[in-house]
């Protein structure tokens, strides 16, 4: 952990999936983000993201080393947490489909495969709130879609039948396309001010301590 430059801590959990794109997007804003393999490591973070991927696997590996009560231990503690696709089907509330079973820490209902199989990919220019006027060229890859919002959630994008494919809450972000897969790095660094906020609580109490 010691070779993170100065700023927030941000990890990409790396039990499979596309946590190497998220990786290089960090490294393009010149910030080291670890690949997070160990439950531990959690509790050095200040922001993790959960990428996309093949959301049973992901769900059955978190179980399996002991990350679930490890994540919903640190979220409450003031780790910001981004899912992405795969992610965002992970950390929801409630699906559409009988698994994987979800993390519960986004009051969000989604449906997985709402678009389709992997042929049935896509891009399209949508709007994102927070991001300015300019459009994000968003990457859907067999990708979920939210169904329900929950009172709490901000909708910050939405697209097909006006569902939302953009949600936030609080420290919590979730996007149904994959930010990491386009030379656009304007919701990685969202991410990065939504980390900043534990981050400077965090050196804050240093300051005090001493």
């Amino acid at each position: 952990m010691s070779n993170l430059k100065k700023g927030p801590k941000i990890g990409v959990l790396a039990l499979q999936g596309d946590f190497e794109e998220h990786i290089g997007a960090f490294r393009k804003l010149g910030l080291t983000a670890i690949e997070v393999r160990n439950p531990d490591y959690l509790d050095e973070l200040d922001g993790l993201i959960i990428p996309g991927g093949e959301s049973t696997t992901i769900a059955r590996l978190v179980k399996i080393f002991n990350f679930e009560q490890k994540i919903k231990d640190n979220v409450k503690r003031g780790m910001a947490l981004w899912g992405t696709c795969a992610g965002m089907i992970l950390i929801a509330n409630d699906l559409t489909d009988s698994y994987p079973t979800p993390l519960g820490l986004l009051d969000i209902t989604v449906s997985r495969n709402w678009f389709g199989r992997q042929v049935d990919s896509f891009e399209s220019d949508i709007v994102v709130k927070g991001l300015g006027n300019q459009e994000f060229r968003a990457v859907f890859i067999r990708a979920p879609i939210v169904k329900r919002v929950g009172q709490n959630v901000e909708i910050l994008a939405k697209l097909e039948k006006n569902y939302p494919v953009a949600v936030k809450s609080q420290k919590i972000l979730a996007t149904a396309f994959h930010p990491e897969l386009t030379d656009d790095l304007r919701l990685h660094k969202m991410f990065l001010n939504m980390s900043n906020k534990k981050h400077k609580a965090s050196n804050d109490q240093k300051h005090r301590s001493n």
